[in-house]
């Protein structure tokens, strides 16, 4: 039997744990929380990752050891060439870009009462997913005016400075007395004389095509010591109506049609035509041949060409700068709003201007988040693929191609997963100093 206790007197103390019993119980507890991250990051990421670097080693039916044969591929094959290049160009500038207008709006937009709502408005399309963005910019790009908006936008400052020609498909009809100049010019098959009248017809402007100022054509009444005539469109509407290389009723004339008068080469009198076609040179056009010059026929701007190979890779660019600076002017501006405003007020009591503030005093306080920023932009882009299959046409696929995007040709449309495993580590390689310098940034911050 255990001895009675004192009256009054407090059971013996347990005995404490061991600190080392503790810390072991801790960390299993800390592992079984961790367990099931563990079991996801093993399954969706370390065997990924593994099965593609042994299966790169090996052919295209996975039985036969290919050795670095794959690897040789990447610099060898002319597709994953191309895509490299536009990789490098992808890290070069949309990072740079997207970071630098960024910076400028979180900057400006400190300065206006409405800067909330412009953040809204500029970081709206990062609500939107790669795919829709890829649909809208296709439509954006697209080469008809009517329908591309970059095309119908670019159109119309061209045409303010540069005056369209209203006749770009006239050309003569039938026994016309214009024969084809070169260079897409019309000259008149006999010299013309002082006093007689001149016809000048032509064919092939659609009804709804001519000018505004058309109205109907009419004769050319003679005039002594001058040439005169008309130019208009030789054709009405029906079978076996009209006169041919005559002015009926309800022929239209060429309303601004510019007429030379050219002798020996050279240009001794010009004219434009009436709203009725009409035209007059002056005495010194006697015994000249009347000619109708190619700018008159010239076709009308149509734009550039966005998504052809010279620009697409430089248009695709664009749209993901229009969904990602938005990303970078937010978390810009959150790290604007952690400077010291005292610094920029001493900066500017001390006689700097508002450049000098930007460029010397904000620009190197804010460069740990443009270095987050960059960063994140840079390995983003090295994974891009959606924007690029989305928008590229496929006549164009080839030069806008990326190393994700071929890494689904390859393992996909070529079946050839070998090569495509070897571009998914290659990926996973030039992504992992990207990674590294941003690990050991955040350290160095944790220890300040």
């Amino acid at each position: 039997m255990k001895p009675a206790t004192a009256a009054g007197a407090s059971p013996a103390p347990a005995a404490p744990m061991s600190r080392k019993s503790v810390t072991g119980t801790r960390r299993t507890v800390a592992a079984l929380f961790l367990l099931p991250a563990l079991v996801l990051l093993g399954a969706l990421v370390v065997y990924p990752i593994g099965y593609s670097l042994v299966r790169s080693f090996y052919d295209q039916s996975g039985d036969g050891f290919a050795g670095f044969d794959n690897y040789e591929a990447l610099f060898t094959d002319e597709g994953i060439r191309t895509a490299l290049k536009n990789n490098v160009i992808w890290v070069v500038f949309a990072p740079t870009v997207a970071t630098a207008l960024g910076l400028i709006f979180a900057v400006l937009t400190e300065r206006v009462r409405w800067g909330t709502a412009f953040k809204l408005v500029v970081f709206m399309p990062m609500a939107i997913s790669m795919l829709a963005a890829g649909i809208i910019f296709r439509l954006v790009y697209d080469q008809a005016p009517e329908k591309g908006v970059a095309n119908a936008v670019w159109v119309g400052v061209h045409d303010t400075f540069a005056e369209s020609s209203a006749f770009p498909k006239a050309h003569p009809g039938r026994e016309s007395p214009l024969v084809a100049a070169g260079g897409g010019a019309f000259v008149t098959r006999e010299p013309v004389s002082a006093g007689r009248v001149v016809t000048l017809p032509l064919v092939g402007v659609a009804p709804g095509h001519m000018p505004d100022g058309a109205k109907k054509a009419v004769v050319a009444e003679p005039e002594d010591g001058r040439i005169t005539g008309t130019a208009w469109q030789d054709f009405t509407r029906g079978k076996g109506v009209g006169k041919l290389n005559g002015v009926d009723a309800a022929e239209l004339g060429y309303a601004g049609m510019r007429i030379e008068a050219v002798k020996d080469g050279e240009v001794v009198a010009s004219t434009k035509a009436a709203g009725d076609g009409t035209f007059s040179l002056p005495a010194e056009a006697d015994g000249a041949l009347l000619r109708l010059p190619a700018d008159n026929f010239k076709e009308p701007y149509n734009g550039l060409d966005w998504l052809g190979p010279s620009l697409v890779t430089p248009a695709v660019i664009g749209s993901y700068v229009w969904m990602w600076a938005g990303f970078a002017m937010v978390l810009i501006a959150a790290g604007l709003a952690g400077v010291p405003r005292e610094l920029l007020e001493a900066a500017r009591v001390d006689g700097a201007n508002e450049w000098q503030v930007f460029r010397r005093v904000t620009v190197p306080l804010l460069a740990p988040v443009l270095a987050v920023v960059v960063v994140t932009l840079m390995i983003n882009v090295l994974k891009v693929f959606d924007l690029v299959f989305i928008i590229a046409p496929g006549s164009s696929q080839d030069d806008a191609n990326v190393l994700a995007l071929e890494l689904y040709r390859k393992g996909f449309a070529s079946d050839q997963p070998g090569i495509a495993s070897a571009i998914a580590v290659f990926l996973l390689l030039l992504v992992i100093p990207v990674m590294w310098f941003n690990v050991r940034r955040l350290r160095r911050e944790v220890r300040r």
